[in-house]
């Protein structure tokens, strides 16, 4: 609410200061240039100093100037993008502001970003496939075990509705600070899936987002008596192992009560990044027998003990349960994570403790960080693996 009540305000401001758009002035932004590269632009011929931030920069922190022309339209131009899903936002005098000329907002959490594709060979899975699309549903369920009535987002594949068949099950968990929304607002999950799905190269199947925050309904709405000030965090909620307990005992029932799916364990999976990764960790070394393909992006093991576990603790739980599921056996253990993301060791210790309990895993190395091109990448990497 109180970022609601900054962008009012703010828009309140440009208007009354005269920075509103006169009709002769036509602007296009982001406008996309055949040699690769972006131009924004807005109108604001009061404003002492425009800025802009995009999610392409080394750190969020990092902003360019834009130069403001005769007519009040500030501007610049920004080389060597690749083709990629990006978000970005204009700073007035350290104020962020949306791009009141382009459509496309995109929620973060919390926060709010203008938006753009940039078409190209590396984001061809990114693009609406307009000829071959599934179904985004947004579902309401009662979780008994948290006591509350929660939300998801379920995908159904193009087809489902009139096929008649059973299909497997991806269930995809969203990070720290995300929501059930998340995967397909950010992640661009929906349209991966129908593309991978078209071309063959993934198997049709649902994909199941829930909240993983167990102290939430539905993006940012807590439960009663839930106080900001009061807030213990929410690496307390992903430690407590609560959402996993949800996701097994009232997730899965009502998804298998309400769509048609294939409920045998070989025809589920689970992926998820960052707090998604640890929820997935717990999954597979606390209820082995429910899945049989896990995807862990950008999360692994940390040295001194998280989530309430001692370091101790937590390795030798680990490896418990690693024993566990390598008595069971399981179709796929998948590990992604960029050489940049400030996870990178936990990871690289996870793989460590995999390696000297000789349990089977891929792991998938990149470039880059703790972000979503990452995560959008390693989505269209791991559901090609899945249901084979």
């Amino acid at each position: 609410m109180k970022k609601l009540l900054t962008l009012l305000f703010i828009g309140c401001l440009l208007s009354m200061k005269g920075f509103s758009q006169p009709q002769e002035i036509s602007l296009v932004s982001p406008e996309f240039h055949e040699n690769g590269s972006v131009t924004f632009q807005i109108y604001a011929p009061n404003a002492p100093e425009m800025k802009l931030s995009g999610s392409w920069m080394d750190d969020w922190n990092d902003r360019v100037d834009l130069v403001k022309d005769g007519e009040g339209v500030w501007s610049v131009t920004v080389e060597n993008l690749k083709p990629e899903y990006y978000t970005y936002s204009y700073f007035l005098s350290g104020v962020k502001v949306l791009d009141p000329h382009n459509a496309l907002v995109i929620r973060d959490g919390r926060n709010y970003f203008s938006g753009f594709l940039l078409s190209g060979d590396e984001s061809r899975y990114y693009e609406v496939n307009e000829a071959n699309s599934g179904t985004v549903q947004q579902i309401w369920y009662t979780s008994p075990s948290l006591n509350l009535d929660r939300r998801m987002v379920v995908y159904t594949p193009p087809g489902y509705e009139t096929s008649g068949a059973d299909y497997p099950v991806l269930y995809l968990l969203h990070g720290g600070g995300g929501d059930e929304k998340a995967w397909t607002e950010l992640g661009l999950a929906n349209r991966i899936l129908d593309n991978l799905i078209s071309s063959g190269e993934a198997k049709p199947m649902i994909v199941v987002m829930t909240n993983g925050n167990p102290n939430q309904t539905s993006s940012y709405f807590n439960t009663p008596g839930y106080s900001e000030d009061a807030d213990p965090g929410f690496l307390n909620t992903m430690g407590n192992e609560e959402f996993e307990k949800s996701l097994v005992e009232d997730v899965i029932p009502f998804v298998e009560n309400h769509y048609r799916v294939k409920p045998e364990r070989e025809f589920r999976a689970v992926t998820g990044l960052s707090m998604g990764g640890w929820q997935t960790q717990r999954l597979a070394y606390h209820y082995p027998e429910v899945f049989n393909y896990y995807g862990v992006m950008s999360m692994g093991v940390i040295r001194t003990g998280a989530f309430g576990y001692e370091a101790e603790e937590l390795i030798q739980n680990t490896r418990d349960k690693m024993e566990q599921l390598n008595e069971l056996g399981f179709g796929l253990y998948w590990i992604a994570c960029g050489t940049d993301d400030f996870l990178y060791d936990s990871v690289l210790h996870m793989v460590e403790l995999l390696e000297e309990n000789d349990f089977d895993y891929v792991y998938r190395e990149s470039s880059g960080g703790h972000t979503w091109d990452r995560w959008r990448l390693y989505l269209t990497e791991f559901a090609p693996m899945l249901f084979q």
